[in-house]
């Protein structure tokens, strides 16, 4: 891993557009995994995610951490994503580093991790949990199916 450019800037408090999004999505090669293509699910994404780090240069969003989190117990990173232009370089791990730090001392990183990326994790300090369970959306809590 490269150190990270000198020319790159973090915020949690620059707003991120859906098309800012929905191309650093693209750029990172997350877009297979995410509802690239409902515009209004992104802005729902964007709108109720209550901590978001971002990783610009100049005025290109490169990297994005957008979590849901009360703060104080646990913190669901939903989506890391950097452009691949500018990956292993340290810009993934200096967004978890400013998610965690924006979180109190007991507060816990939690994620699913991308397929491809399964090997980036425990090399960064994070720890697999076997007992992680998904409830897909066309499920309920009992078994069956939902209709539609």
């Amino acid at each position: 891993m490269s150190e990270p450019s000198a020319d790159l800037r973090y915020s949690t408090t620059d707003p991120v557009t859906v098309l800012e999004f929905k191309d650093v999505l693209r750029r990172s090669g997350l877009a297979p995994r995410r509802p690239v293509e409902d515009a209004s699910c992104l802005e729902g994404m964007l709108r109720h995610a209550n901590l978001t780090v971002t990783c610009w240069r100049e005025t290109l969003l490169i990297g994005i951490a957008r979590s849901v989190t009360d703060f104080h117990y646990c913190c669901y990173l939903s989506d890391l994503a950097v452009d691949a232009a500018h990956q292993r370089q340290g810009v993934g791990r200096r967004l978890i580093q400013l998610t965690q730090g924006r979180l109190g001392p007991r507060a816990q990183i939690i994620l699913l991790s991308a397929p491809a990326a399964v090997e980036y994790y425990p090399r960064i300090g994070f720890e697999r949990h076997a007992q992680a369970w998904v409830l897909p959306r066309d499920a309920s809590v009992d078994g069956m199916k939902q209709r539609s």
